[in-house]
């Protein structure tokens, strides 16, 4: 029993080597798709009061598996400064996944709707993962992705929260908002996140932006282009179905 769990929470990856479209990997994007298929689908029975109680048993669930997530890389002695604080857009993503959960705050889903849509779901289908099923950081890496899209669409489709033309200037504004900071936290911690400092060193679509630091403002423009191609086919469906809530 020891021997397994620590096979299960611990650093080494021998039997647990990632591969992507693995058999590990197909069924779980097969899971995801079916459950973003049925918030779809039964998107009218998830629009009552008596799914509170779900939505902060969801959130104090991302919580717990975070500070789980924490604790492996610590007890594994992987936990650096540089590259371990909950900084990357994902990380940031599920921190307002949490919130939006907790507050039904509507500015909250306005910022997380698109880093879930354009950021979260491209980690699901193309994640960069060392550890396969069953081990902890898989369950980990998948859950917390899925998660932040789930709720992201049951905010959308189950609450009727719409993202507005205004909701990607607000991402923006948020985005550039943060950037000083990530800046100024990689120069101290030596660190590299957002890949402001450098591109990753394994080959990623970061190579098609430009040299170092013009792919940094190519990723910016990919990320306007691609939340307003998004807000544009939601404001089409909104208006075609009278009665929506829109913000």
């Amino acid at each position: 029993m020891g021997c397994a769990w620590m096979e299960w929470f611990g650093k080494s990856h021998k039997y647990y080597h990632f591969e992507m479209f693995s058999a590990s990997h197909l069924v779980t994007l097969a899971i995801f798709f079916f459950v973003s298929a049925a918030i779809f689908l039964y998107r009218k029975k998830l629009n009552g009061d008596g799914w509170r109680r779900f939505e902060v048993g969801s959130a104090i669930s991302l919580i717990l598996v975070e500070i789980l997530n924490h604790v492996w890389m610590v007890k594994n002695g992987v936990w650096k400064f540089g590259r371990s604080m909950p900084l990357e857009l994902c990380n940031i993503g599920l921190i307002l996944c949490i919130l939006l959960l907790m507050t039904r705050k509507k500015i909250i889903f306005e910022l997380l709707f698109f880093i879930a849509i354009l950021g979260a779901t491209q980690a699901i289908l193309t994640p960069a993962l060392t550890y396969d099923f069953p081990h902890f950081r898989f369950f980990h890496f998948f859950y917390a992705h899925m998660m932040v899209v789930w709720a992201a669409l049951y905010f959308l489709w189950a609450r009727n929260y719409y993202p507005s033309f205004q909701s990607v200037i607000k991402l923006i504004v948020f985005i550039n908002l943060l950037l000083p900071a990530i800046l100024l936290i990689n120069n101290q911690t030596n660190g590299n996140y957002w890949f402001l400092r450098h591109k990753p060193e394994t080959p990623s679509f970061f190579d098609v932006l430009g040299p170092y630091p013009w792919y940094i403002f190519s990723l910016e423009s990919l990320l306007l282009i691609l939340s307003l191609i998004a807000w544009f086919i939601l404001r089409k469906r909104e208006n075609s179905h009278k009665g929506r809530s829109h913000f």
